[in-house]
């Protein structure tokens, strides 16, 4: 059987890792496919979503009467039906690669540091290459732009010389197949911030874990699915998750819910501004959900959290001093002093 998406799930199991998810694809995928790719989520706090919609190119004209438009511009209510418009039609799919604030963090704050354009190409190529991996024809690509559009259309074509790509601001809003895509990315980031669970302090992640494959639970049962995946649910699942929707909609609408506390996750947002302030470890900092590679969190780190000095940082001998010229390797004194240095061994 086919994973469900981890977002369809009642439990969403904390997100330590990134992942990329594939929909099912339909029996007969041969044709000439078109292909859409937005993304979600730039903020502080939650993942980057990055997503491709993909339908048959004779499919097209069907998807442009079915009313999808730029995410941004619509309510979660119209997101939500138009989400399950990919499970009542098979011929439109989706792939969306989930990059989890830590491993965003992570990148960021390497060495050679990652920036997060470079994640995002790098997540955007990832979804062009496993939609060819899986048999799929794709003939035209179009994407949300990323930084400069024709030097990005440019790379991508380089790379996959089959695919005519459009790369352009405001794709969201000018091709629907790339509508779908941040209906994709918008729904999954939102519902991972509405129902963030901290890894930090849950032990739900000891007996489920997600990989390409799909879910594992150390008791070998399957994962409850909810009403968002009926395809995959008994009907009593589906009515007691019906339930715990309405108690989580409850509490949100009473200021209790996970939605309410961090708000959108982005920084303009006056409930994440508040988190950030009123979460903040003087010793830890944050749990797993803030990326704290992000300017603003540093600046309220260096401002709030105590401070950590490094004693032995200055001290300490880089590997390229040992190969340097004038290197002793750790000489007797009076060696160096009468400039004494060692032709063989005994």
């Amino acid at each position: 059987m086919h994973p469900p998406d981890p977002v369809n799930l009642v439990f969403i199991p904390p997100l330590i890792d990134s992942y990329t998810y594939h929909s099912i694809l339909p029996p007969d995928i041969e044709g000439e496919w078109i292909m859409g790719i937005d993304e979600a989520g730039r903020g502080h706090i939650g993942p980057m979503v990055y997503a491709a919609a993909l339908c048959p190119l004779i499919f097209k004209s069907t998807l442009e009467e079915m009313g999808f438009d730029d995410s941004k511009a619509l309510s979660p209510e119209t997101r939500q039906n138009l989400w399950e418009k990919f499970q009542n039609h098979p011929e439109l799919c989706y792939s969306s690669a989930t990059l989890s604030p830590q491993a965003i963090s992570a990148n960021m704050l390497r060495r050679i540091p990652v920036n997060l354009n470079r994640q995002a190409e790098d997540a955007t190529v990832g979804l062009v290459q496993a939609a060819l991996d899986r048999g799929i024809k794709v003939t035209e690509c179009y994407v949300d732009a990323l930084g400069p559009a024709p030097q990005w259309q440019a790379r991508l074509s380089s790379l996959f010389p089959t695919i005519s790509f459009t790369v352009c601001p405001k794709a969201d809003s000018l091709f629907k197949i790339v509508s779908a895509a941040s209906i994709i990315a918008k729904v999954t980031r939102d519902r991972y911030i509405e129902n963030w669970v901290d890894w930090e302090t849950s032990k739900s992640h000891e007996s489920l874990s997600f990989n390409q494959n799909g879910f594992s639970w150390s008791d070998g049962e399957k994962p409850p699915t909810g009403p968002h995946d009926t395809t995959l649910a008994n009907p009593k699942e589906v009515v007691k998750d019906k339930e715990i929707d309405n108690m989580q909609e409850s509490e949100n609408e009473d200021g209790k819910g996970e939605m309410n506390t961090r708000g959108s996750g982005y920084p303009s947002d006056p409930r994440t501004q508040a988190f950030l302030k009123e979460n903040l470890d003087p010793v830890f900092g944050y749990t797993g959900a803030v990326r704290f590679s992000w300017a603003t969190v540093k600046v309220l780190l260096d401002k709030n959290a105590v401070p950590c000095k490094w004693m032995d940082d200055q001290n300490q001998n880089s590997t390229s001093r040992y190969f340097a010229a004038n290197a002793d390797h750790g000489q007797v004194k009076i060696f160096r002093d009468l400039g004494i240095s060692c032709v063989g061994e005994i």
